[in-house]
C-alpha cells in the first residue's frame, strides 16, 4: 500500500509536466505507470501470503506442543496421585512397624534411655580425664554408642556394650594408677612435640623434668602451662618423676583435676604484690631502702669508730683520728689551764664529737614514722579506686574492686614493714652512738678527776 501511494503521489506531481508533451508520450508514460503499479500491488499480495502461511504454520505447531505439554501434566498427576497414595500407604505401614517395635522392645526401650544418659555422663568424665591422653579414641566409640542408643532404627549390640563396661573399669583402674608414658604435648610457642610424660591418677600429669601440664578437653592436647608453680611444688615434682620404681617420694597432687592449680597459678608474686602497692608502695619501699643504706652505713662507722677508740683506751699517745684521741689531745693542750676551763674545753670537744656518732638518726627516725603514714595513704587512695568502681560498674563483679583493694592492704603492709624493721634499727645505732658518747664523757670526767688528784697530791707533799 504504501508502494501505491508513492506512485500516486509521482503521478500528481507529474500532472503538469506530462500536459506539455505530447500526446503520444503522454499514453506511453501512463501506461507503464500502471504497469508499475500492478506490479506493485502483486509483490504485496505475495509478501501478505507468505506472511500469514508462515504464521498459520507458527500457530499450528504451538497448538501441538501445548497439546504435548497438557498429556505430560496429565501424566505426571497421576504419577502424584500415584505416589501420594503410595505415600499414605507407606505411613501408615511404618506407624504399624513402630507400633510392632515398641511392643516387642517393651522394657529395653528404658534400658536403652539410661544407657544414653549414663553414655553421655561417662562420656564427659572421660573427657575431662588426663586419662585420655594416654587412651585417645574413647569419645568417638562413646558418641557412636549414644546414637545407636537413642536412635529407633539400630540398637546397639552385646559386643558394644561390653566395650562400654570395659571402658568405665580401665578408667577407674587409671585413677588409681602412675603410669609412664610418650604423648604428644603443646608448649607455650604452639608448638607440638612427644614427651615422655608421667600421670599421676586422674590427678595430674608431669613431663620428664618435672613440669606440671594441663589437660584440655577442648582439643584434646596436653598443653604446658604459661607459668609454673613456685619452687618448692616443682623441686617436689621432678624428685617424685625421677625417682626408681618402689622408692617412696612426696609430691603435691592437685585432686580437682587442675582446678586448685589454675588458681595457685593466679596468686601473685612478690614482685606482682609490690606492683599493686602502686606509685606509694614504690616510695615505701625506696625510703626502707634508704633507711637499710643509712643503717648500715651508720652501723659500719660506728664500729670502726668503736674499735679505734678502745684502741686509743689502751694507749697514752692521743690519736687525733678518733674521738677519744681528739679529746685527750684537747686535754693535752689544756692541762695547764684551771679545772673549770678544762672541763668546759672537754665539754666543748665531746659536743663537737655527739652530732659525728648521732649522724642520721633523726633521718631514720623521720623514716620510721613516714612509712606506716604513707601506707595509711596507699590504703586511703586504694578505697577510693575501689569506690569509684563501684560507682561506675556496681558490685556484680568483684574482679573490678580488687585492684582498689588490693592497692589498700599492700601499701599498708608495706608501710609497716618498712616502719617497724626501721624502729629496730635506729634503735640499735642510736644504743651505740650513746655508748661512744658516755665513754667520751666517762673518759673526760676521769681525766678531770685524775687531774683534780694529781694537782691535791702535789698540794699535799708541798705543804708537808
Amino acid at each position: 500500500m504504501n508502494r501505491i501511494l508513492m506512485l500516486m503521489l509521482c503521478l500528481c506531481l507529474a500532472v503538469p509536466a506530462v500536459a506539455q508533451d505530447s500526446g503520444s508520450d503522454r499514453g506511453a508514460r501512463l501506461g507503464e505507470l500502471l504497469e508499475l503499479v500492478r506490479q506493485g500491488k502483486a509483490r504485496d499480495a505475495s509478501e501478505q501470503r507468505e506472511r500469514l502461511e508462515t504464521f498459520i504454520e507458527e500457530r499450528n505447531e504451538q497448538d501441538q506442543r501445548l497439546q504435548e505439554r497438557e498429556a505430560r501434566l496429565a501424566e505426571l498427576q497421576d504419577e502424584v496421585e500415584a505416589m501420594e497414595s503410595r505415600f499414605d500407604e507407606n505411613e501408615t505401614e511404618i506407624a504399624e512397624l513402630q507400633d510392632r517395635l515398641d511392643e516387642r522392645s517393651g522394657d529395653l526401650k528404658e534400658l536403652f534411655g539410661v544407657l544414653q544418659q549414663v553414655g553421655s555422663d561417662v562420656r564427659s568424665t572421660l573427657a575431662a580425664s588426663p586419662t585420655s591422653s594416654q587412651y585417645p579414641g574413647r569419645g568417638e566409640f562413646l558418641q557412636q554408642l549414644i546414637e545407636k542408643a537413642g536412635s529407633s532404627s539400630k540398637l546397639p549390640s552385646i559386643r558394644e556394650l561390653e566395650e562400654f563396661w570395659y571402658r568405665m573399669q580401665e578408667e577407674m583402674v587409671a585413677s588409681g594408677e602412675i603410669k609412664r608414658y610418650n604423648a604428644d604435648v603443646v608448649d607455650d610457642t604452639g608448638e607440638t612435640d612427644e614427651r615422655e610424660v608421667v600421670r599421676v591418677g586422674t590427678f595430674n600429669v608431669l613431663d620428664g623434668e618435672g613440669r606440671y601440664l594441663n589437660w584440655e578437653s577442648d582439643t584434646g592436647n596436653l598443653v604446658e602451662l604459661p607459668s609454673q608453680p613456685a619452687g618448692r611444688y616443682l623441686s617436689a615434682a621432678a624428685g617424685f618423676v625421677n625417682a626408681e620404681a618402689g622408692e617412696r617420694e612426696d609430691f603435691w597432687v592437685d585432686p580437682s583435676g587442675g582446678s586448685l592449680l589454675s588458681l595457685l597459678l593466679q596468686t601473685p608474686d612478690l614482685r606482682e604484690r609490690i606492683d599493686q602497692g602502686g606509685v606509694i608502695g614504690y616510695i615505701i619501699l625506696a625510703l626502707g631502702a634508704f633507711a637499710l643504706l643509712l643503717t648500715l652505713e651508720r652501723l659500719i662507722s660506728l664500729g670502726i669508730v668503736t674499735m679505734k677508740v678502745n684502741r686509743q683506751a689502751r694507749s697514752s699517745e692521743p690519736d687525733p683520728g678518733n674521738p677519744l684521741g681528739r679529746v685527750m689531745q684537747v686535754y693535752q693542750q689544756n692541762r695547764h689551764k684551771d679545772g673549770e676551763t678544762l672541763e668546759l674545753k672537754l665539754s666543748e670537744s665531746i659536743a663537737q664529737e655527739s652530732p659525728k656518732l648521732t649522724r642520721f638518726l633523726a633521718v631514720l627516725k623521720i623514716i620510721a614514722v613516714v612509712a606506716p603514714l604513707l601506707g595509711l595513704l596507699g590504703t586511703v587512695t586504694g578505697m577510693i579506686n575501689t569506690f569509684q568502681a563501684i560507682t561506675l560498674f556496681g558490685t556484680g563483679d568483684p574482679k573490678l574492686m580488687a585492684g582498689g583493694i588490693s592497692q589498700a592492704l599492700v601499701t599498708t603492709v608495706m608501710g609497716l614493714a618498712v616502719a617497724i624493721p626501721t624502729v629496730l634499727l635506729h634503735t640499735v645505732v642510736q644504743g651505740r652512738s650513746k655508748r661512744l658518747s658516755q665513754l667520751l664523757e666517762e673518759r673526760s670526767i676521769g681525766i678531770i678527776a685524775w687531774r683534780d688528784d694529781e694537782g691535791a697530791g702535789g698540794t699535799a707533799e708541798a705543804t708537808a
